[in-house]
């Protein structure tokens, strides 16, 4: 034997060895009894990946996978999107239903399909490292691995079966694996932010997949189809085939009630951390399929120094309760700013955004209060239109009189305007002070988290109000109070406000 014999025998016996104690060791079962067991395990798919991936299949499944499950394997003739949350696993998810139909002798020739070649031979690595590396697949079902046709990016199995790696864009051509043409496509990862961003690259990708792609099928024959992604843009592939697909799963990291859809493994704790260190605008599209553009309205936010407090004739504390009594995420926030007008300027000195109850609410005013410290006539307003008015008297009322109790009364003015479309007032009203340098937020409070979720807000402004906006819904409620009184005022050293500021415009 040469040297080279040696060296292979000895990498596959420390691979061998590897594998076994990953795999916590094969079990002691007779032939006979193995066989027994593999028929009952080949019955109940969510077992069968138990057993055999327990390295995967190391969190519950909950009932959006297992009903992916039942779906992906038991319907041979089948197109399914799943545009679930990071972390959901569903690309692992994917990876075990097509080893059990491969393996159980379902499905015969397998492409694997990304957005580049590199990227797509990632996404077979797991399946070629299962037959090389799984003990317990080697023990049940033997090692399938075909001689001299095993490679990064393409490999045959003894049964038959046939996985290949293709990016996008490549030819598909010689997929066919002996008289077996593919009778499953898995995509993942097909769309990039860059090519959702060129409408022409997205028409090619699109064309090559419905074109050249789907068609290596046989007409005769069925074929499993398999997208995996998030909705990254308003137009992106996954869109496109979401639109076609038999079944479109879209599960975001938290459900409609601001719970997480996998608590066994993603906490709420976990969540929170990982939500509180990205912006607002990644944070919808990777964990909530909801693609927002920045800068459709708001492009960048002025930050710059703020007057004194006590040059100002007044200033204005403006708050929006939002109806719910929760710190639920999928509630909307409640809003409090300190806003000011001095010299054709309005200043936002601080504020409050957050999802809180009432109570803590209520303290924002009390925390306004306290940063302007008597150096400037307050102004303390809330909003409270007809729809809202039952809950302020029942709620607020109630609260303020309890808290003033204890830290002094505050004078609430009810907002009582009835108000225009949310985005019409925030694009009518605040948008030209914004583009004219006449919205300043306070520069000494940049690192206020409130603050920053406020420009977060203000930048994701678009007329779908797709995204939160009650931030820049209470700065508009604020400057329009701040207009009024401006306009009642006969000092010479206010002008008419945004009267003023539009006759720029032109």
């Amino acid at each position: 034997m040469s040297r080279a014999d040696d060296r292979q025998a000895f990498n596959e016996w420390r691979e061998y060895h590897s594998s076994l104690k990953r795999d916590s060791g094969t079990d002691d079962l007779s032939p006979a009894e193995r066989m027994a067991k593999l028929q009952k395990l080949e019955k109940d798919p969510v077992q069968w990946m138990q057993f055999f991936f327990r390295e995967y299949a190391k969190y519950p499944f909950t009932s959006f996978h297992k009903k992916a499950i039942r779906r992906i394997t038991s319907n041979p003739e089948w197109y399914e999107v799943l545009s679930w949350s990071r972390e959901l696993a569903k690309s692992t998810l994917v990876f075990m239903c097509v080893m059990f139909l491969v393996l159980t002798g379902k499905k015969k020739n397998v492409l694997l399909i990304s957005n580049s070649h590199e990227n797509a031979i990632r996404l077979l690595d797991p399946y070629r490292t299962s037959f090389e590396r799984n003990s317990l697949l080697k023990a049940y079902y033997g090692d399938l691995r075909e001689y001299g046709k095993w490679t990064m990016d393409e490999f045959s199995l003894t049964n038959g079966a046939a996985f290949r790696a293709i990016g996008a864009l490549e030819s598909p051509r010689g997929t066919r694996k002996d008289a077996v043409r593919p009778d499953t496509i898995l995509v993942d990862d097909f769309d990039t932010d860059q090519d959702c961003r060129n409408p022409d690259t997205l028409k090619k990708k699109w064309e090559w997949f419905e074109g050249a792609l789907f068609p290596t099928r046989s007409v005769s024959d069925d074929m499993l189809v398999v997208f995996c992604g998030n909705i990254i843009a308003p137009d992106c592939c996954v869109k496109r085939a979401g639109e076609k697909a038999d079944h479109w799963d879209i599960v975001n990291i938290r459900d409609s009630n601001g719970k997480s859809t996998w608590p066994e493994k993603n906490s709420e704790e976990r969540i929170d951390r990982i939500l509180s260190k990205i912006s607002t605008r990644a944070a919808q599209q990777e964990y909530f399929n909801n693609p927002l553009s920045e800068g459709d309205v708001f492009k960048e936010m002025t930050w710059g120094k703020c007057p004194p407090l006590s040059k100002l004739r007044f200033a204005v504390v403006y708050g929006d309760p939002a109806p719910s009594n929760s710190k639920n995420k999928a509630t909307s926030y409640k809003a409090c700013f300190l806003i000011g007008y001095y010299d054709g300027r309005f200043y936002v000195y601080t504020g409050r955004l957050d999802h809180v109850v009432n109570e803590e609410f209520v303290q924002w005013y009390y925390d306004m209060r306290d940063y302007c410290g008597g150096k400037t006539q307050l102004y303390n307003y809330i909003e409270n239109n007809k729809l809202q008015d039952p809950f302020y008297e029942q709620v607020f009322v109630p609260l303020f009189n309890e808290k003033g109790r204890t830290m002094g009364f505050i004078g609430i003015i009810p907002d009582t305007r009835a108000k225009p479309e949310k985005f019409d007032r925030i694009e009518g009203n605040l948008e030209p002070l914004n583009r004219l340098g006449k919205l300043v937020l306070n520069i000494d409070e940049k690192d206020n988290p409130h603050m920053k979720r406020l420009e977060e807000q203000f930048k994701l402004v678009n007329r779908a109000m797709k995204s939160p906006a009650d931030g820049p819904d209470c700065i508009e409620g604020g400057v329009w109070i701040i207009n009024q009184k401006i306009g009642t005022l006969s000092s010479d050293s206010y002008s008419i406000g945004l009267k003023s500021i539009n006759k720029k415009r032109y």
